[in-house]
């Protein structure tokens, strides 16, 4: 039997049919992919279901994101609203973090204190809304760079050992005209702990002291914050300082101008009774309670600087310690006779010691009472005809009652 040859339109049709089936069978696969032959729109609903919803949560940061020559005080704030806060860190550009609270519910958060001037700082502050969805803000900003500065001078000197008679004092080189945001900057404590308070001394000296004497060994710390403190208008702080000093044992000498004799206790115990000179009729030493505040081996005394203008000028006085800011000194005297020392009152207002010229020999009792004294030692007179040394005069801040101190 003889085969026929397939003609050339019924291979077309063939070919046509298999495409048709191939096609049908893509179709189905489809239908049944597609759930059904559905246009395709639940599965864009459910993805966009599934994207994460914003957070309404808001923050914001007081001042703005590159803000400059902002004030230290008062100008920071973070607020959230539709949220709270849930972490809020401030440093500034060497890492030191600024400590602060958070108020209102986790609305709000301030720092603790001041910023320090001249500094840029980063903020970092996150927030959640009530479904737990987070919004963060970064921002910087930099602090005000002041044009005029204060200081303060403190006395006693960082790890010094001093009497137990001796305050904390600091005198500012500035008037201030803000002494309760100064007094606020300025920490003093004790170990162990007593009450200790501060007083002004007009507008440029803040003292601190307890209600008696320092109790020996007492470790007693000055913390200075004054970084940034606007201590009058336009003029700020510029010190952080941690100062540290001990008290050491308790040395309390009186003198009494009237049997001209000063007695030095120790601890409690008489270690030893002086002769000495006293203020002569006019020129009285002051009486009541002074503090040790300067020790000089060697000092010069013109009496122009203290308003007895041509009476003397000494310029080789010996072991010399001074007790008044207005020239009352406790120091060797060798120009009076020795026999004036224990009968006798011919200073210009000074305590006087028998002493050699240039001070060499140390059994000298100016030379003995220099050595045994330390800043901060108590000299008390009394019977002396004059008045009593108001509080501000040197270290006399013993003279004021702890009620007066206090108020």
């Amino acid at each position: 039997m003889k085969m026929r040859p397939i003609s050339g339109a019924a291979t077309v049709r063939g070919r046509r049919g298999l495409l048709a089936l191939l096609l049908g069978a893509l179709l189905a696969l489809v239908t049944a992919c597609g759930g059904g032959g559905g246009s395709g729109d639940g599965e864009a609903k459910d993805t966009e279901a599934a994207k994460p919803r914003p957070s309404t949560a808001e923050v914001k940061v007081e001042p703005g994101d590159g803000a400059k020559g902002v004030d230290t005080g008062g100008a920071l704030k973070v607020t959230a609203a539709k949220g709270t806060l849930t972490s809020v860190k401030v440093e500034d550009e060497k890492g030191r973090a600024v400590a602060g609270k958070t108020t209102g519910g986790g609305t709000s958060w301030r720092p603790d204190g001041r910023l320090r001037a001249a500094t840029t700082y980063t903020v970092d502050a996150l927030a959640k809304d009530a479904d737990g969805r987070a919004t963060r803000k970064h921002t910087t900003f930099t602090t005000l760079k002041p044009k005029e500065t204060f200081v303060g001078v403190f006395s006693p000197e960082d790890g010094s050992t001093v009497g137990v008679g001796m305050p904390v004092s600091l005198r500012f080189n500035r008037g201030i005209t803000h002494p309760a945001a100064v007094e606020k900057s300025v920490k003093v404590s004790a170990s162990p702990s007593v009450p200790i308070a501060s007083h002004w001394f007009g507008n440029d000296r803040l003292d601190f002291r307890p209600s008696a004497y320092w109790k020996p060994g007492t470790k007693v710390t000055l913390k200075l914050d004054l970084d940034g403190v606007e201590g009058r208008p336009g003029v700020y702080g510029e010190q952080r300082k941690t100062v540290k000093f001990t008290i050491g044992r308790s040395q309390i000498s009186v003198v009494d101008a009237k049997t001209h004799t000063m007695k030095i206790k120790r601890d409690g115990k008489t270690l030893k009774t002086l002769p000495i000179t006293a203020g002569a009729p006019g020129h009285e030493t002051y009486n009541g309670i002074m503090v040790i505040s300067e020790k000089l081996v060697v000092t010069r005394m013109d009496g122009a600087t203290v308003g007895f203008k041509g009476e003397y000028d000494i310029k080789d006085v010996p072991h010399a310690m001074r007790l008044s800011d207005s020239g009352t000194f406790l120091h060797g005297n060798y120009w009076a006779g020795r026999p004036t020392f224990g009968s006798a009152n011919v200073s210009h207002g000074c305590v006087g010691l028998f002493e050699q010229r240039g001070g060499g020999d140390p059994s000298t009792p100016a030379a003995w009472f220099f050595g045994q004294s330390l800043i901060g030692d108590v000299v008390i007179v009394k019977h002396s005809d004059d008045e009593t040394i108001q509080p501000g005069n040197g270290l006399s801040d013993w003279n004021m009652s702890w009620e007066k101190w206090k108020a």
